[in-house]
């Protein structure tokens, strides 16, 4: 037999199985931070039945759609806006691409973003149980994403489908609410007004001298009564903060990863676990205070 042919039947060795295992976990993890970021949105507000069973089905291409989009920033409250077809806009061009996958992907016609040269960058669907069907394409600078819960295949050389018919339904219903009609319900973020994520909005500006010389004595003064009031006068001059020579430079500069927004932004947290009965039990008891001569006795009340 051929050496060639010989290695590709030979076993695989231990490096690449747990290379193997690694992704498989990577993956499980991902799959499930997105099933309970959906779990987490669908208990406020209004959707559509059939949503759990649904985030419990994800595919690994949804599962990748939707991580992607919490890596470029969105938050919980934001997902259900997503799952009700809100527009997206993502100031990330690879995102195309990443989103083309070869087995399940289609090419689409859609109205949206008439711009963009529909040829060299045709829309792509792509059908799951969770977003029904998923349309994204290229913008000028980055990749839209729209959930719809019709799926529509008009084109060249095909009659008109029950789909078909059922999506110019929907295109009724955003007439009369001015409202995208997604898989879970309507959403006003439409594509006059889109949800933006990852906005290239950093632009460095340079101060005039007066005013940066006025900010950094600003900074300064600030960083001084910091020093004074944050610890004791004692610490504070055994452990002197960083001598900058112009504090005003760390100013606008960009913030690594999510910029400290937080994935769940604004929204509200709550807990939902019920306290312990012994820990109730303890709380709700009426302390009273011992008795003034207590100390002199050892009894208690």
């Amino acid at each position: 037999m051929d050496r060639k042919h010989t290695s590709l039947l030979a076993p695989r060795s231990k490096k690449s199985d747990s290379g193997d295992d690694e992704r498989e976990r990577a993956a499980a993890r991902r799959r499930e931070r997105v099933r309970l970021m959906i779990l987490i949105t669908a208990r406020a507000g209004e959707y559509r039945r059939g949503l759990a069973r649904a985030a419990d089905r994800l595919s690994p291409e949804e599962t990748v759609i939707l991580a992607d989009l919490e890596g470029h920033g969105l938050q919980v409250p934001q997902m259900r806006d997503v799952l009700c077809g809100g527009h997206v806009l993502v100031d990330d061009p690879d995102l195309y691409e990443q989103w083309r996958f070869a087995d399940v992907s289609h090419t689409r016609i859609s109205s949206h973003h008439r711009d963009i040269d529909k040829a060299k960058y045709p829309d792509i669907g792509l059908r799951g149980s969770l977003v029904r069907e998923k349309l994204h394409g290229r913008t000028a600078n980055g990749t839209w994403v729209q959930l719809e819960k019709t799926p529509a295949a008009f084109g060249k050389r095909k009659l008109p489908s029950l789909d078909d018919v059922r999506h110019l339904m929907d295109y009724v219903v955003y007439r009369v609410t001015r409202s995208n009609v997604g898989p879970w319900g309507l959403s006003r973020v439409t594509e006059r007004r889109p949800m933006y994520l990852s906005p290239m909005l950093a632009v460095p500006v340079a101060l005039s001298p007066p005013v940066a010389r006025t900010l950094g004595k600003a900074l300064r003064r600030i960083e001084e009564s910091d020093d004074v009031t944050s610890v004791s006068a004692d610490l504070a001059a055994r452990v002197p903060p960083p001598e900058r020579s112009d504090p005003a430079a760390e100013l606008g500069q960009a913030l690594s990863g999510r910029g400290g927004r937080g994935l769940f932004g604004s929204s509200e947290v709550w807990v939902t676990q019920a306290p312990s009965p012994e820990a109730a039990d303890l709380l709700s008891r009426t302390r009273r205070p011992p008795a003034p001569n207590t100390w002199q006795t050892g009894e208690t009340r």
